[in-house]
């Protein structure tokens, strides 16, 4: 994506959180809000990757911030390089398509301690299209109302995924 579109994709999911009725956010929250944080668009961080397929789509039980579980299936895994490390993360198959929950080195100070998402897109040629540059927290980083799949250990990177929303930060994050 290029870095003019991906800008402009956050300044309207900012507009999106401040003023939509369907914001995550609370109205108190909204009164208050300043904006999601972000990276720098990373180029290097936007990917076609192959994958490496899993048997018969494993079921898996993944639980969420509120104690509950959701059943996602394991599609396939792939390898990539951050910054010269080699890092491996899996793709999950949801009911609503592909799902591909991460934490990375930085988690728990600029980015989400329980992850951050992405929904890779398969492209003509089997492979995947994976932009960490749209990786967003979901909606429990914002306030506790949400419920959300807490990022499997499979997915837990010992490298930084300098890319994409950081952790929110600010008066209308501790209103949540």
């Amino acid at each position: 994506m290029d870095e003019q579109r991906l800008l402009a994709e956050r300044a309207e999911k900012d507009q999106y959180f401040r003023q939509s009725d369907h914001s995550p956010l609370t109205p108190e929250q909204q009164d208050r809000f300043t904006g999601l944080r972000y990276y720098a668009p990373n180029p290097a961080l936007e990917l076609v990757v192959t994958i490496e397929r899993a048997d018969e789509g494993q079921p898996v039980a993944i639980e969420t911030t509120t104690g509950d579980v959701q059943q996602f299936h394991r599609f396939g895994r792939f390898n990539f390089s951050v910054n010269g490390q080699e890092a491996t993360l899996t793709i999950y198959e949801a009911q609503y398509g592909y799902f591909l929950p991460f934490t990375d080195a930085n988690r728990g100070g600029d980015t989400y301690g329980a992850g951050r998402y992405l929904e890779p897109e398969e492209l003509a040629d089997g492979r995947f299209y994976v932009d960490f540059n749209i990786a967003y927290n979901p909606y429990c980083a914002y306030n506790e109302g949400w419920s959300c799949p807490i990022t499997p250990y499979e997915n837990r990177l010992s490298v930084a995924i300098e890319a994409g929303e950081m952790t929110p930060q600010g008066p209308w994050v501790e209103m949540g």
